[in-house]
């Protein structure tokens, strides 16, 4: 059995001012910056056996996975803190990926090819983070997501609580996305592979066919798949992620 390259590398974070981790697998290919789901950690990709799956793409140095921690509960999920505080704290997190992570990894493996990839809130990460700057990726793989963190369904409320400013706006993809102009842009996005995948019973089923739609306007060619019942779980990923990474 060949070996698969697994490194862990954790630093101060100057953008978030906390410590940061991250592990890595494969030793070559394709990036791919994977954001864990709602609260996930940087394991988590590999306890739900996603690593595994992924294995002979890895030992070939086809792809390499850049594995990122959350600070959803310090961002989104964190109620004590007022709404205007956690989309802020989101808006750092997502600096530290554009300002660390990123360039940490072209350093790293200098591949011209970056995917941006996560599954349910991390696939809302990968998304908005793609879509707000299409040029640091050539794909988004975003499997059961929720493109729009104010839309209240079933059990899953508003996650900022009816608080509403131009920074929810432009970390909200189904908001900016309609009324984006700019050319350079939009030519990054319709140059992107873009793969949604969403369950036919995943209560964020139509928040996926609204994205699909606002892309579809904008003419960004993408691929969107329904897939059976809920899928939004390990079993449905693993099966996802062969056949779309």
């Amino acid at each position: 059995m060949s070996h698969l390259n697994r490194e862990y590398h954790k630093w101060w974070s100057p953008h978030l001012e906390r410590d940061m981790e991250m592990l890595i697998f494969g030793h070559a290919g394709t990036k791919v910056l994977v954001f864990p789901t709602r609260a996930g950690r940087f394991y988590e990709y590999e306890d739900i056996r996603m690593v595994e799956v992924l294995r002979p793409k890895l030992e070939a140095g086809e792809m390499q996975l850049f594995c990122v921690d959350s600070i959803d509960e310090e961002s989104f999920y964190c109620f004590w803190a007022k709404p205007c505080g956690r989309i802020r704290r989101h808006q750092q997190y997502e600096n530290y990926i554009v300002k660390e992570v990123i360039p940490f990894m072209n350093e790293r493996n200098q591949h011209d090819y970056t995917v941006s990839h996560g599954c349910s809130l991390g696939a809302y990460h990968a998304a908005n983070i793609a879509f707000r700057h299409p040029h640091l990726f050539k794909k988004l793989a975003a499997f059961s997501g929720r493109y729009d963190l104010t839309h209240a369904v079933e059990n899953f409320d508003d996650l900022l609580e009816g608080y509403y400013n131009n920074l929810v706006y432009s970390h909200t993809p189904t908001h900016f996305l309609p009324n984006l102009r700019c050319p350079e842009k939009i030519a990054h996005l319709r140059k992107m592979e873009i793969i949604v995948t969403i369950g036919e019973e995943d209560p964020f089923l139509h928040n996926a066919e609204k994205l699909s739609r606002i892309l579809k306007d904008k003419e960004i060619d993408h691929q969107f798949y329904v897939w059976h019942e809920r899928a939004h779980s390990g079993y449905y990923w693993r099966r996802m992620a062969p056949l779309y990474l």
